[in-house]
Order: C-alpha cells, then structure tokens, then sequence
C-alpha cells in the first residue's frame, strides 16, 4: 500500500511538472509571436496601436500618374496635438513612420497638402480625381518599386473614427493616401473634412 502511495505521488510530480512545462511553451510561444507596437492617440482622440518599423527600407518617391504626381516622400510621425504630421512644403509628401511601410502587411499611410495658401499649387490637391483602379507607385531607398491598386475614396468628417486608415482588419498590404478637403475653418486654421484614398499592392 504503500509502494502504491509513493507511486502515485510520483506520478502527480511528473504530470504537475509536465503541465508547468506545457503551459511555459505556449507563454513563450504566444509571447514571441507579438511585435512591439506604440499606443498613440489620433487628432480624435481614438487610441490606436501603430506597429514600429523593424527594416531599413524607406520610401522616398511617389508617383501618380493619372494626376501628375511624381515627388519626394518626407517621413514625419506625431504633432503635439496627436495629429499626424505633415509634410514642410506644398510640393512634397509625406510618410506616417510610426506605420509600416509601404508593401509590408498593414496600412501604409502618406499625406500632403491640397488647397494651399494664396492659390500656391499643392501636390494632393487632385487627389479626388484618383478612381478604382488607378495606380500608384513607390519607391524605396533601395531603388524597389511597388504598385498600389486604389480600391475606394472616403471623406471623414474631423471628429470621425480613423482608426481604419492605420489599423486594417487582414493580412494585405495597402497604401492609404491622404489630404485635406472641405471647408477652410479659419479659427483652426485647417479644412473641416479629410479626403482618403484606399488601394491594395498589386499582385502581379
């Protein structure tokens, strides 16, 4: 009887420290698929998780043909309100860094200016005219070119979600432009309504 005891107690030793070993594996595993990410708070004030940017590669040109768009790519990341920042002159883009970049999975996210000061030409302001199908390229510091594909155009209002501009819902790549649109508020010095242009990476 009591072999039997010292045996059964061994047995619960052995499954105790079989079950501890189980659950450390899938802690671990679990643990190690997750990516650093910063929380930050958009000009809404809705919190979003930006995934940080783990490769080299950056984007440094866009080109649209269907508007005439051929120019450099700024890198820019949060003002001190939370707004996204923007690019420093009317001619030029620029990259949301605290995003991926353009042709990793996720939202890749570009602005510039449209309607700017004193009739001054702005890069984005025929943004609107971009449809389905359109294309957009970018290229990298290494001299790779990839392809977007626009699918929809969106206006947010400036209290707005946009919190499916950054953060997207699958495993593709997309490439999400965006400018100004709307009515010029003077007070705020900024239009009231934000004008998106959504595409996917063409798959060849």
């Amino acid at each position: 009887m009591k072999k039997k005891s010292i045996h059964f107690k061994k047995r619960i030793i052995l499954t105790s420290v079989l079950l501890i070993f189980f659950v450390l594996i899938i802690y671990l595993f679990f643990y190690g698929q997750k990516v650093e990410s910063k929380k930050i708070n958009s000009k809404n004030n809705t919190s979003i998780n930006i995934t940080e940017n783990k490769t080299s590669s950056i984007p440094i040109n866009i080109k649209i043909p269907k508007i005439n768009v051929n120019t450099n790519i700024e890198s820019v990341g949060i003002l001190s309100d939370g707004a996204m920042g923007v690019p420093n002159s009317p001619e030029n883009t620029a990259w949301f860094n605290l995003g991926v970049i353009p042709g990793d999975i996720g939202s890749a996210v570009i602005d510039g200016h449209s309607g700017w000061k004193d009739n001054i030409p702005a890069i984005f302001d025929d943004l609107y005219k971009l449809k389905k199908g359109d294309k957009i390229y970018i290229t990298n510091d290494k001299g790779i070119v990839n392809t977007f594909v626009v699918t929809k155009t969106k206006i947010y209002k400036s209290n707005e979600d946009t919190t499916s501009v950054f953060i997207p819902n699958d495993k593709i790549s997309h490439l999400n432009l965006i400018t100004c649109t709307g009515i010029w508020n003077s007070v705020e010095k900024s239009h009231t309504d934000r004008l998106v242009i959504f595409s996917d990476k063409e798959i060849l």
